[in-house]
């Protein structure tokens, strides 16, 4: 047998609200206590936890999102898990496996640029530039501490501050750690911001080829060597690196020599 709902009045469902809140234990937020103290007033909580707490549930869940999208799609996953490690080892020194051809390559350097589809280092001599999908493992050296970096954020000033409001895209263009915070470049455009520089590319038929970056767009490369213009699929490149003078004058010493044995 079905109960009859019972009216309720406005008036009584306030006195009821009250009787109620008389009884509610009164929680004193120290967050909200400094803020009226400092004169900067209430604010709202992102949930019922502490924020420590809330920090905790946030960074399980990214990590538990980042794993889910891994086991629907792993290309799409390796990508992503790529790119958290080496932003959380932002200059710090990290170990590198990749493929060139059946080849292995180990590099170790310092972790300069992070893409969304690529990685540069940074050691006293060359920067390298590698793409995701020619990446097999990434590590931190063994003997190197785990740490984090004090360093990872840019200091803003009030004059950059007002620049970023007024002037952002200006701004931004300036300064390539400031590209790296707003924006993910990938390989393409990063190695635009090289161009004129002398490079050694290694593709994936096994094959190395050296000369000057001319233009680099999405699908091409225009690589300028001794003799002409050579046009290189981007898709095709699993490793570039600079190279010095003497490299460039041996290259050049060994291409002579093989045009005289002709």
């Amino acid at each position: 047998m079905n109960k009859e709902k019972r009216t309720v009045r406005f008036n009584q469902y306030v006195d009821k609200l009250l009787e109620e809140r008389k009884k509610e234990e009164i929680k004193v937020d120290v967050i909200n206590q400094m803020n009226l103290l400092r004169g900067e007033g209430l604010t709202s909580p992102t949930s019922a936890t502490s924020t420590e707490d809330t920090r905790l549930l946030m960074d399980y869940m990214d990590r538990s999102n980042l794993y889910n999208i891994s086991n629907r799609k792993e290309s799409v996953g390796k990508d992503l898990k790529l790119r958290r490690f080496f932003r959380l080892k932002r200059n710090h020194q990290v170990e590198v496996y990749s493929k060139w051809g059946r080849e292995p390559i180990y590099t170790e350097g310092k972790v300069s640029a992070i893409g969304r589809d690529f990685v540069m280092l940074s050691n006293l001599k060359t920067r390298i530039w590698i793409p995701y999908r020619a990446i097999e493992s990434a590590n931190i050296p063994f003997g190197i501490p785990n740490y984090s970096n004090t360093h990872q954020h840019f200091i803003y000033d009030n004059n950059y501050r007002n620049k970023l409001i007024y002037h952002f895209g200006e701004t931004v263009s300036k300064r390539d750690i400031l590209k790296q915070q707003f924006f993910e470049e990938t390989f393409h455009t990063n190695l635009q911001s090289w161009c004129e520089t002398w490079v050694e590319l290694f593709l994936d038929n096994n094959e190395k080829k050296i000369g000057k970056m001319k233009s680099v767009t999405n699908k091409t490369m225009i690589l300028a060597p001794i003799k002409k213009e050579e046009e290189i699929p981007m898709g095709s490149i699993q490793y570039v690196r600079t190279i010095r003078l003497f490299t460039i004058w041996k290259s050049t010493i060994k291409g002579i020599a093989r045009f005289f044995k002709k």
